[in-house]
């Protein structure tokens, strides 16, 4: 199963879509790493690469990314990993993207298509 690793600067924020998603999606392989070790606003690498490898596996992580640090960290967290093939960042809004992206994954979706699927997210109209 394709994982999922939510990076935010805020730990509240990437729980809070890991929740969300888990509501949705209860089997899916989900991490959040947000936010500094002490809980802080920011981003960590520590806790980026615990996500990764929480949640790694033969058919590879989709990274969603909130902005800035959380994507050149996330970059460099990718850069370091022992399969950086197998590590995409997604560009498509979090929640959304969280809650998608662990449905797809948890019925057995290849990570190709679920990244195709999250591309649809980020275009689809709120009203």
């Amino acid at each position: 199963m394709v994982g999922i690793v939510i990076v935010s600067h805020s730990q509240k924020v990437a729980e809070g879509a890991k929740e969300l998603a888990m509501q949705m999606a209860a089997d899916a392989k989900i991490a959040a790493a947000g936010g500094l070790q002490d809980g802080s606003i920011g981003t960590d690498m520590e806790k980026i690469t615990n996500a990764i490898n929480e949640v790694m596996s033969d058919d590879g992580v989709i990274m969603l990314v909130d902005m800035g640090s959380a994507i050149m960290t996330s970059e460099m967290a990718i850069e370091m990993s022992d399969a950086p093939d197998k590590i995409t960042i997604v560009d498509t809004p979090i929640v959304e993207g969280a809650v998608v992206g662990s449905v797809e994954a948890s019925i057995g979706s290849s990570k190709d298509h679920i990244i195709e699927v999250l591309k649809q997210v980020k275009t689809e109209p709120k009203f």
